[in-house]
């Protein structure tokens, strides 16, 4: 169709009437949308680089490296931005997007969301790995905006079907939906549309290194449809392998695709143990009578059963980064998978290992969170070792475990004749095992339980408390301080584990009861847990909030900080909530439903649980709406008003305030340590602007090259510009008004024009209007927030107390709650705003700079958190938003205190040159320049100065701090370097050293405690150096004429002589020294040898002006006499020939017997010679 065409006028003109009717309508529109709000919802799934655009596809995570192809594709891309000799990878997957709304077709809604401009934006984020010595701690996420593709195949008007299929309703590998209400399918009608029929956005599946957990958001770009924001869990499957069939296939046993009810069916719930944000893949046990295992690396929203090949019941499982553990009976198996991008294939298991063989373990315990770069799992044992239990370790998938505690049984070291660990934990950090143990002495059958902790270093074991033996009497109250003084029921206490939050140090015992503490020794007895129930397993979210589950599958609620449980199953809001769904014809809900287990997904609450629907049975994810019961409880306090003649019924609002807001947020970076990078896709020259194989195939490409780029930006000399992206373009950045008029005019080649300002690190996120999800603080380090508080109803007093009389105060307060109050402060400052009824809290929460030593960037963090509560809210106040209520009035946020990830130390080679050339007046480069290392002279002063580096805000400054600088290696050439030890660190930069080996020495005075090294500073920088005697550089051997070189092993550290900082910043880097002088002695030598050259030139040089005309004459004679007798040869020749003629003329006259005879010929001979002599020879 021709621009110019009437009708393409009469469209235009059209759509502009249209856009003018949205605008005037937009009011309308935008209520209409926001309450239909949750109709709407994204669906990723995976597809292969080589299966693009094929419709009803979803390919499995398993391949894990990079694949070469994308190279064909950039050679193509002539005249554009990057530089075609670099190496450009892509990555073996795309996300492929597309949303779906109630009752609607999704390829409709697709097409016509496409034509609104509305273009998914997709967040991946990184979960940083479990071992920080292998690999870098940090926290990175790259934002990409997804790009339109039609699909391929497919006659017009096939579809998927409606929209209103279930959410998160599972089958064995298959997909989730999320509508909640299903509807019975629109009839398909016939696609008539030239351009597209089907069509979905794409966006690269980015790897990394070190991470096999990805999360990855999904939101809409603001134009279009208004669809909530989504989250998916897209991890690695390291437990999966291509068949010989090139089919997908489970390692750890075989995949079961009939799945029977009585799997499900009247079986009692089982937690789910898993390392917490580092398990890629998650596994439930505790199927009856078979060896089955549900496992998914998509936190359930897909899913397989598989077989493995044992012989019974697989009863606990626990999953960690790596590997997976079972008990089976007494028996113990690990499977360690196959994770490229963690650590060597070698490490990966062929077939599930039994450990601990001859031991009999009753029990697996989990440990949530790993500890110095590994993660651990605990086997409690029984029979002849029972009292001691198995504490293991796995270490990029390396399986050890060991026998503690050491040397003496936890009986001996507790002093009683028996006992039997019922329960352990182990508190990362602290390297503490903390066991629940039951005791008995042999002169009492009464047995007690006591709670113990085991100390991995020093070794000491230390009984904490003492479990009662029978329930306190709570004599109605909501909690009880246990102080042995209060009176109790005959109902005996029956403890059966432990749950331990790190982050706020609160321990439960659990069991018939449950018992809270902050310290492990003063414990709180909650009386709202009824003691005729039973504890089966506790959920922690670790983020404020704790489910229980019991052994009748009721389902309990506590907030973390109160004293109030709640029942959530069964229970009246929670008959209001299911009658609710079952109206709305919600395929979630049954008559007849066992759940499968409870477990927290981003501080949400979720159930698993299978559902009866007569033939149609299935597993089900489905969220536990907790504001919504807590609300339902609430409102069934009903009281009934009289309003004039009319009665009218009011529900009591226990909530002490009406609006919370959160102000003054800083910049969340600075403080979560997230490290954002943004990648567009490249600009497709096509007139509809879908994308294609190769412009995808370039995006891919595209975003490989900005993670490597990232990756390769961890060197030890700081460029001049500090951002990653910066190399990338440095030389091209000139040419882009030229790239932008071929790009204008349709000349690009390949049809793509990359936009270089599309591909940037972002430092400038701004906050959401909520704490952010983590906060780290450096030494001495603060957060400020403040909190804006409505009271509801009047809510203000004069002063009462002495000095305060005429002070105006609120009844609304807010308190916060430190973990760690000798590590952290908070100051809350107070503002009554009379007027507005409000009151504005002003908190800082500050580091005390007393509970951590120096130590490397994201390594051995202090875990705490704070939590701020509005008095009386706890449970009664809920917030109404568009994702539905939510819990107002108790924030927690974690806090790691320590060395924040993303800081480094870098050399800033800029200005030491920029300062060298202005101290020493002069600059002398290697003759050899390498601008990436440049030289320095060996007799000038070396002033080396440092930058600390921040990669996730930008910030760059010069290292004000003081430094130990070392020289730890060296060599003549790169090839040659070579690292000392201890010994020769010490003689070759200490100043104590009297063996004449130093390397180099300073003007400063200033030294360490022990006066081993000196303190340098950035104004005590320069070094001169000596390279003495019996040092690695002393008398080297010169290459050439070239004055020799040496290339020095540096080490700069902040260890212990810099105060104003956590970070024990660390930094290796190379030194390029030119110009060593010689020692005396090979100096002297290659004088002498100089100089005796040098007269022995000039000795022949006499001897050849002496001795030429001599040699010029006996060359002259020697050529004269060759001349004669050449001369002569040939004369004799030409005579010899000559008379032989007139010989045989003669001879043709005469007899043949006239012949001469040699004799003859000799006397003519001699008469020629003697005419061919010399005529003074002729002379008498």
């Amino acid at each position: 169709m021709s621009p110019a065409s009437p009708v393409w006028l009469r469209v235009r003109v059209l759509r502009v009437l249209w856009a003018l009717l949205a605008v005037l309508l937009g009011p309308w529109r935008l209520w209409a949308v926001i309450h239909d709000f949750h109709e709407c919802t994204w669906h990723v799934v995976l597809n292969k680089f080589q299966r693009v655009g094929e419709n009803l596809e979803s390919d499995q995570f398993v391949h894990q490296e990079p694949v070469d192809t994308v190279r064909g594709v950039f050679n193509m891309l002539v005249d554009s931005p990057i530089d075609r000799r670099e190496r450009y990878l892509g990555f073996p997957y795309y996300l492929k997007i597309n949303y779906s709304c109630h009752g609607q077709h999704s390829e409709d809604l697709v097409r016509s969301g496409h034509l609104m401009g509305l273009k998914p934006l997709v967040l991946v984020t990184f979960q940083a790995p479990v071992n920080f010595y292998r690999w870098k701690i940090e926290q990175l996420q790259i934002q990409m905006e997804a790009a339109p593709f039609r699909s391929k195949g497919g006659p017009p008007g096939l579809r998927e079907g409606a929209a209103g299929r279930s959410p998160d309703i599972l089958g064995p590998g298959g997909t989730s939906w999320e509508m909640p209400v299903p509807l019975p399918p629109v009839p398909a009608e016939p696609c008539m549309a030239t351009e597209v029929c089907v069509m979905s956005w794409y966006t690269p599946m980015p790897i990394k290194n070190g991470s096999v957990v990805m999360r990855v958001d999904v939101s809409s770009n603001g134009l279009g449809p208004i669809i909530p924001s989504k989250r998916f869990h897209v991890n690695i499957n390291g437990f999966l392998k291509m068949g010989a069939d090139n089919r997908i296939q489970f390692t750890v046993g075989d995949e079961l695709f009939d799945i029977k009810p009585r799997y499900f069916v009247n079986v009692s719930s089982r937690p789910l143990w898993y390392n917490v944000d580092q398990s890629p893949v998650l596994i439930l046990g505790g199927i009856p009578n078979e060896k089955a295992l549900l496992m998914t690396s998509t936190n359930f929203r897909e899913f397989s059963l598989v077989e493995a090949d044992f012989s019974a019941t697989i009863y606990d499982a626990i999953s960690t980064e790596s590997t997976l553990f079972i008990r089976q009976n007494q028996l113990i198996y690990y499977y360690t998978g196959t994770y490229a991008t963690l650590y060597d294939s070698s490490h990966s298991s062929g077939k599930w290992v039994r450990v601990l063989a001859s031991e009999c373990i009753k029990k697996l315990c989990p440990v949530y969170f790993s500890s110095n770069g590994s993660d651990h799992v605990i086997a409690l044992t029984t029979g002849k070792h029972e009292g001691y239990l198995h504490f293991g370790t796995i270490t990029d998938g390396l399986v050890s475990f060991e026998l503690l505690p050491r040397n003496q049984t936890a009986c001996k070291r507790m002093f009683v004749d028996r006992c039997s660990i019922t329960w352990a934990i182990f508190i990362p950090g602290q390297n503490i095992l903390m066991m629940l143990v039951e005791t008995q002495y042999d002169d009492s059958d009464q047995k007690y339980h006591q709670l113990a902790s085991y100390d991995l270093i020093t070794e000491e074991m230390t009984i904490l408390y003492t479990v009662p033996l029978f329930i306190p009497d709570a004599r109605g109250l909501e909690f009880l301080m246990i102080l042995e003084t209060e009176s109790y029921t005959n109902t005996p206490m029956i403890p059966k584990g432990l749950s331990f939050n790190l982050y706020n140090n609160l321990l439960f015992i659990w069991g018939n009861f449950l018992l809270q503490s902050y310290n492990a020794e003063n414990f709180i007895y909650l009386a709202d847990f009824p003691k005729e129930s039973s504890i089966k397993y506790m959920v922690n979210s670790f983020r404020g909030d704790v489910a229980i589950v019991t052994e009748t599958e009721e389902i309990w609620y506590l907030l973390e900080g109160t004293y109030h449980l709640y029942r959530i199953f069964p229970s009246h809001g929670w008959d209001i909530h299911v009658s609710l769904q079952v109206m709305k014809q919600s395929s979630l809900y049954a008559s007849k439903e066992t759940m499968v287990t409870l477990f927290y997904e981003e501080n949400k609450l979720y159930q698993l649980v299978y559902l009866t629907h007569g033939k149609q049975d299935q597993l089900v994810k489905r969220l536990v709406p907790m504001e919504k019961l807590l609300m339902y409880e609430q409102h069934k306090q009903i009281h009934t008003v009289r309003d004039g003649s009319h009665p009218t019924l009011s529900f009591s609002n226990l909530c002490p305030f009406e609006v919370m807001r959160l102000g003054n947020l800083p910049n969340p970076q600075a403080y979560t340590r997230q490290e954002r990078y943004l990648a567009r896709p490249p600009m497709v020259l096509n007139p509809s602007g879908f994308h294609s194989e190769n412009s995808l195939a370039v995006y891919q490409g595209l975003v490989y090259y900005l993670l490597r780029l990232h990756s390769k930006y961890h060197k030890p000399y700081a460029d001049p510009v500090h951002d990653p992206t910066w190399r990338w373009w440095k030389n091209k950045k000139q040419d882009e008004d030229y790239y932008f008029y071929l790009a204008s005019n349709w000349l690009s080649a390949g049809g793509v024009h990359i936009d270089m300002g599309s591909y940037e690190k972002i430092y400038d996120l701004k906050s959401h209007f909520g704490l952010p999800e983590r906060i780290f603080l450096d030494k001495g380090g603060e957060y400020h927030f403040s909190i804006f508080l409505t009271a509801r109803g009047y809510s203000f007093e004069m002063g009462t107390n002495i000095g305060s009389a005429f002070k105006v105060q609120s009844k609304v307060s807010v308190g916060v709650v430190l973990a760690d109050p000798s590590c952290t402060e908070s100051l809350i400052k107070q503002k009554v705003l009379v007027k507005r009824n409000s009151v504005l809290f002003l908190i800082t929460l500050r580091d005390k700079s007393l509970c951590y030593d120096q130590g490397i960037s994201g390594h051995h963090l202090m875990k705490t958190s704070m939590m701020v509560k509005v008095v009386g809210a706890s449970g009664f106040c809920f917030q109404d938003t568009h994702l539905g209520p939510r819990l107002q009035g108790n924030l927690m946020v974690p806090v790691f205190i320590g060395c924040p990830p993303g800081k480094r130390l870098a050399f800033d080679i800029t200005y030491t040159l920029k300062y060298m050339r202005q101290q020493n007046k002069h600059y002398f480069d290697c003759m050899h320049v390498d601008p990436e290392m440049p030289c320095f002279l060996y007799r000038d002063m070396f002033y080396p100065f440092f930058l600390i580096q921040d990669l996730v805000t930008g910030d760059s400054g010069s290292f004000k701090g003081s430094y130990v600088l070392k020289v730890v290696g060296g060599g003549p050439s790169l090839d040659s370097i070579v690292d000392y030890n201890e010994e020769e660190i010490y003689r070759y930069n200490s100043p104590l050293d009297k063996t004449g080996s130093r390397i180099w020495t300073t003007k400063t005075s200033e030294t360490t405690h022990d006066m081993a090294f000196y303190i340098m500073s950035y104004k005590r920088s320069g070094i001169e150096w000596l390279c003495l005697e019996n040092s690695p550089c002393y008398d080297m051997t010169p290459q050439g004429i070239i004055a020799p070189e040496f290339f020095f092993k540096v080490l700069v550290s902040n260890r212990g002589v810099d105060n104003s900082t956590y970070c024990n910043y660390q930094l290796i880097f190379l030194l390029h020294i030119h110009g060593l002088p010689l020692s005396a002695k090979r100096a002297l030598f290659i004088v002498i040898v100089s100089a005796s050259v040098l007269v022995g030139m000039v000795i022949l040089y006499i001897l050849f002006c002496l001795l030429w005309p001599y040699a010029v004459n006996a060359c002259n004679h020697l050529r004269w006499r060759i001349n004669n007798i050449i001369a002569s040869e040939s004369y004799y020749t030409y005579a010899t020939s000559s008379r032989a003629f007139s010989i045989s003329s003669q001879s043709s006259f005469g007899p043949l017997s006239q012949v001469p005879s040699v004799d003859d010929f000799k006397v003519q001979d001699q008469k020629h010679k003697a005419d061919l002599e010399p005529a003074e020879k002729k002379k008498p």
